[in-house]
């Protein structure tokens, strides 16, 4: 399998695909592909599986895209301004990502749940107490708002991080949560009152912007529904 990623925040992967093979991914995000290119949905691994996935922000059924009668090819992209990340996913190394950062991955990566290890991580951590993991053999492609920071821990390398700002990380890292600084600095600070630590060794996956934080800056600027509102309307800005 050979893929390209092209475009700057509004990225897609194009997976090219010899005949027989195969590719899955979450509903909704393929943009265009070859006429030999056959869709299925699945419940993939079965009923129990597809719950998981909805437990993780995912649909219950799962597109599979297989290549019949000679090569082809098929484009992912996601649904927000963001940014598209290939992850080599082997027997030696698990990879965990936030709820909803899966896009596609080939047919030997497996999807399940994981849950974070540490009852504060789960309580206060961004990504609460479940995030997806990642195992098997093959290439996994994640998504996310804004653009991504990846760092390579060194052993006991310590990153901390806003705790909605982290996209995934290796298996080999530790994952927690601590206070920002002091009572006031963590109520006044305007960082949260917690940040999220992680510990190498491991690659760690960091976006420039969570989903939240685009919707907050966003909502000022959207129709509030009433003809008194401040909100913007075509017909304001076209002087009608």
């Amino acid at each position: 399998m050979e893929y390209e990623i092209t475009g700057d925040n509004l990225q897609l992967v194009t997976i090219s695909l010899k005949a027989g093979e195969t590719v899955y991914a979450e509903a909704g995000v393929m943009n265009h592909m070859s006429d030999n290119i056959t869709m299925q949905a699945r419940s993939r691994g079965g009923i129990m599986k597809g719950l998981k996935r909805m437990v993780t922000g995912e649909s219950f059924f799962i597109t599979e895209f297989t290549a019949s009668m000679g090569d082809g090819y098929v484009a992912f992209g996601g649904n927000v301004p963001g940014t598209i990340e290939a992850i080599p996913i082997s027997a030696e190394k698990d990879f965990l990502t936030q709820r909803d950062a899966f896009l596609c991955a080939e047919a030997g990566v497996d999807m399940d749940i994981a849950f974070t290890k540490k009852l504060g991580a789960g309580f206060f951590g961004g990504e609460g107490f479940i995030l997806q993991k990642h195992s098997g053999q093959g290439t996994l492609f994640v998504h996310a708002c804004g653009d991504f920071v990846i760092k390579d821990l060194k052993p006991n390398e310590i990153l901390k991080v806003d705790t909605g700002s982290v996209v995934g990380f290796d298996s080999t890292v530790q994952y927690d949560i601590t206070r920002a600084g002091g009572i006031k600095t963590a109520i006044f600070g305007g960082e949260g009152l917690f940040l999220a630590t992680l510990k190498g060794p491991g690659k760690v996956i960091i976006q420039s912007m969570s989903l939240a934080n685009l919707a907050c800056a966003l909502r000022p600027f959207l129709p509030t529904g009433t003809s008194g509102g401040s909100g913007l309307s075509v017909g304001g800005l076209l002087g009608k």
